[in-house]
């Protein structure tokens, strides 16, 4: 792992004794770290691709810092070990730096608290810049009934550096026609072998539904797109089948895909993947139950890997096409989501989920989750209806990443 200090030392001190007066933490350092140390006169050297930290020297470097306002990282991370007034400097920058919106932080105490904060910075610092430049489809529009989850395009690439991209749903349409049943008959059979159970949907179906698959994944292939979110109800009148199969496989095979057209939950699906390396669940919270902090979340597609088992169904609502109902394991989970049109609100919270259940009246995959925070959010601030689910417990590193981004917590 590579660190570019970028050093901020006053002329009246010589390079030679600022080594000598910083060997402790800048030794310390070298231990865990490849240190190349770059003088800040050559900080536009750097790419956007360079961790890098700002190293306070001395003290009376402040005006030399703000005269490099524009070339400075972001977020700002500034080093000071106390040594030749640097903390002192690095308070009085970092104060400024906050007062024109830039996000600062100084690294500062016990060595071993130091190293272990810079590994989370890095990883935070390593996933925005995963993020950026990666491209999400939205295939169709938004479902009609999504109406607080829109997202605006431009204030998304400002602030995550992803771009949204329209697709035609007519591509689709006309990649699924050239697709021949004999084409997809083997995959179907060996899905189908796979299953717990083959229940409401017929060999047709599966066919159709892997069709689907097939010219949505030419598409993705085609974009380049690193996920996709999917109107999937508009495609049920021209292929007589829904989309959730192809979302499932897709997000199996690492290409982030969510439902109904949802440009908040496909972002913070994307977002899960990139920080934590998982898959996750998008589903509608279904039943809320305040006084015991329980929810049941439930939907009609989930990536098969994510599952102990699978039954292929139908869709609940249109009772057609191809639905997956998954058997997840009992344990830990995480439930996020990102809201607002620029992507900068979140819910975070953590619970166990200890049951699957299996009501006539709702999407195929159902899972009750015992909340570890009042689950009154859902009926009084939430971020709109679908939200994710992944296993394990990731909210110190879902919270310290948002929260560096600037992003404002919905409690």
């Amino acid at each position: 792992m590579v660190i570019n200090l970028i050093t901020f030392a006053s002329i009246l001190h010589k390079q030679a004794s600022v080594r000598s007066s910083h060997e402790v933490i800048l030794t310390e350092l070298e231990k865990y770290f490849t240190v190349n140390f770059i003088d800040y006169k050559d900080i536009d050297k750097l790419s956007p691709d360079d961790f890098s930290i700002i190293f306070i020297a001395t003290g009376g470097v402040e005006r030399l810092v703000i005269q490099h306002f524009e070339s400075l990282p972001r977020p700002a991370i500034l080093l000071a070990d106390g040594m030749q007034n640097s903390l002192a400097a690095a308070l009085e920058i970092s104060s400024w730096l906050r007062g024109r919106g830039m996000k600062s932080e100084i690294l500062h105490g016990e060595l071993p608290e130091t190293i272990k904060r810079i590994f989370v910075l890095h990883s935070n610092f390593m996933a925005q810049r995963s993020l950026f430049g990666m491209r999400i489809g939205v295939m169709g529009t938004p479902s009609s009934w999504l109406i607080a989850s829109n997202v605006d395009y431009l204030l998304a690439k400002r602030r995550w550096g992803i771009e949204y991209t329209d697709v035609s749903l007519d591509r689709i349409y006309e990649y699924y026609g050239q697709i021949t049943d004999d084409e997809v008959g083997e995959a179907c059979a060996g899905l189908a072998g796979k299953a717990l159970a083959c229940r409401e949907a017929s060999p047709e179906d599966m066919i159709k539904a892997m069709r689907l698959y097939r010219a949505i994944k030419r598409i993705v292939e085609e974009e380049r797109l690193s996920a996709i979110t999917l109107s999937c109800f508009r495609l049920i009148d021209q292929t007589g089948t829904t989309g959730c199969l192809a979302l499932a496989l897709l997000n199996d095979e690492g290409i982030i895909a969510g439902c109904e057209g949802d440009l908040q939950s496909v972002f913070t699906m994307l977002a899960v993947k990139v920080l934590t390396g998982k898959n996750s669940f998008m589903a509608n919270p279904s039943m809320i139950n305040a006084r015991t902090n329980e929810i049941i979340l439930a939907h009609c597609t989930i990536g098969i890997a994510q599952t102990e088992q699978f039954i292929i169904r139908n869709h609940f609502e249109t009772e057609i096409g191809i639905g997956i109902q998954g058997i997840l394991p009992t344990g830990d989970v995480t439930i996020v989501k990102c809201g607002n049109e620029s992507l900068d609100e979140y819910y975070l919270s953590t619970g166990t989920l200890v049951e699957n259940t299996n009501y006539i009246n709702m999407c195929r995959t159902q899972v009750r989750i015992k909340m570890n925070s009042p689950a009154d959010y859902f009926l009084k601030t939430p971020l709109g209806n679908h939200h994710i689910m992944l296993y394990g417990n990731y909210e110190d590193i879902l919270e310290e990443f948002l929260q560096a981004n600037a992003c404002k917590r919905i409690e």
